[in-house]
Order: C-alpha cells, then structure tokens, then sequence
C-alpha cells in the first residue's frame, strides 16, 4: 500500500508556526524504517496496512500531545501484492517524458 498524508496541527502554537510538529511527525515516519519521501505538500510511506496505519496513528498521537486538535489528509493506493510502487510509479512517468 502507498499513502500520501498531510498532517497538521491545529491551535494556537505558541509562535503560530506548525514546522516544529510537522517535522516531529516526519521524525516518526522515518523512524519507522518504511519506505518514506517527504514533498512540499504530502509525506508518501509504503508498507503494508498495518504498518503504513500504525505510523500515521503514532504521528496523530504524537501532535495531539501537543495541540487541541490535529487535522489529517490521506490518500491511499491499495494494490495487494504490490511493492516498490512509490518509485516505479514515478520511473514509469518519467520513461514517458523521455519518449520511451
């Protein structure tokens, strides 16, 4: 399974600012050895339900810690059997811009 998940939480930090707890939810993603890339707009991980639901839940966890309420966007590609998608997805586009 690959996800796309935008997390954010929602309240008043202290200097308005979400960076220091987006980037803590980034720090789990990492952490948890999944295959994982972080965009302007989303962080991508590839696992396993299980796995990919476990982490997104750490990450809720965590920025609940410190927020009243955390907001959280997912997309998902479920394709059972499937592995290496959030590269080969991408490699398959980019053979097409090059006229492959």
């Amino acid at each position: 399974m690959l996800a796309a998940f935008s997390i954010s939480p929602l309240g008043d930090a202290p200097d308005g600012s979400v960076g220091p707890a987006v980037a803590e939810a980034v720090r789990i993603v990492r952490a948890s050895g999944l295959p994982n890339e972080t965009n302007a707009m989303f962080t991508n991980v590839e696992g396993e339900w299980d796995e990919v639901m476990a982490v997104i839940k750490a990450c809720v966890d965590r920025l609940a810690e410190v927020a009243p309420r955390v907001s959280v966007v997912v997309k998902l590609d479920v394709r059972p059997g499937v592995t290496g998608a959030m590269r080969s997805k991408v490699e398959r586009i980019e053979e097409q811009l090059r006229g492959a």
